[in-house]
């Protein structure tokens, strides 16, 4: 009966700590569409993840960091206010994606809905596409507040860091920028730095 009794208790203080399986979509989509991945292995400095293939509204744009980004979500925000051939008004979503490249445009771009995956409406902007991302390895570097680029800069240079120190294979020549939250939310923001896994 005591072993019973001691067994019993046992299995509710096993059950007491048990850490649950994260959930999707995460906290930081605040309920909005984001897209899906699998969390492969994490760490104290990045998080590994698998991202399913997916399909992306983006805008080719030039000038420094901010004012890209800037141009670039002005661009997407038309597109799904109504300026596509669909005149249909597509819902936000995050994050803010924009890949960084030394020497080329920035790429802002905004994921698709799932209700428009199959098939997106037509951008009237010329500057707009669809941007179909196959799927891909992230490696993931997240942190909190308002980001300037300086602080943009400073995570994605520690998180190769870590990379490297783990002599982990990435694409070095490019990286993406992910913001999830809007201007006007003052607490609680999420930022992410992503490094991809190359070959």
């Amino acid at each position: 009966m005591l072993s019973l009794i001691f067994l019993t208790t046992v299995a509710s203080l096993v059950t007491a700590v048990h850490v649950p399986t994260r959930t999707f979509p995460p906290t930081f989509c605040h309920g909005q569409d984001c897209p899906r991945y699998t969390v492969v292995s994490s760490t104290a400095d990045y998080e590994e993840r698998l991202y399913e293939p997916a399909k992306w509204t983006s805008a080719s744009v030039t000038g420094t960091y901010s004012a890209a980004v800037s141009a670039g979500f002005g661009k997407l925000f038309q597109y799904i206010s109504g300026n596509n051939k669909d005149q249909a008004k597509i819902p936000m979503t995050v994050p803010v994606l924009t890949k960084i490249q030394p020497g080329q445009d920035f790429i802002v771009s905004f994921f698709v809905p799932y209700a428009d995956q199959a098939s997106p409406p037509e951008p009237s902007d010329p500057d707009v596409f669809t941007n179909p991302l196959p799927q891909m390895t992230a490696y993931v570097r997240h942190f909190s507040g308002y980001a300037g680029d300086a602080d943009w800069v400073a995570n994605a240079n520690a998180l190769a860091k870590s990379l490297d120190n783990a002599t982990i294979s990435y694409h070095r020549d490019f990286y993406y920028t992910a913001g999830y939250n809007s201007p006007f939310q003052p607490v609680d923001r999420h930022n992410e730095v992503w490094f991809i896994k190359s070959d």
